[in-house]
């Protein structure tokens, strides 16, 4: 997947937006995406089992900081201080589609 055309942090109404193209464009939860961090803290790096009970993660988390690693991920720091999971664009994709895929 490519890097988005534009990305919008909708803080306000918990929503990060990926603007991929004119007819692809993605509007994902801040705690679905905390909640899918695929980092060592969050998921065992060996067995693949997910360490982060998603109970855990808040439903209004708050987005605090967001950045731009390489030309391939987003690094974000979340209200509750977790910020050392990559977000590739493969992986953001991915999970918009299941999230699409589930509310069909």
């Amino acid at each position: 997947m490519n890097m988005p055309q534009n990305i919008r942090v909708h803080k306000g109404d918990g929503i990060l937006e990926l603007i991929w193209d004119e007819s692809n464009i993605s509007r994902l939860p801040f705690c679905a995406v905390r909640r899918d961090c695929r980092c060592a803290v969050c998921v065992d790096e060996f067995s693949g089992r997910q360490l982060l009970d998603p109970a855990s993660v808040p439903e209004d988390l708050g987005l605090e900081d967001i950045s731009i690693s390489g030309n391939y991920a987003l690094r974000i720091r979340w209200s509750d201080q977790h910020d050392s999971g990559l977000f590739t664009w493969d992986h953001l994709s991915d999970l918009a589609n299941r999230m699409e895929t589930r509310s069909s």
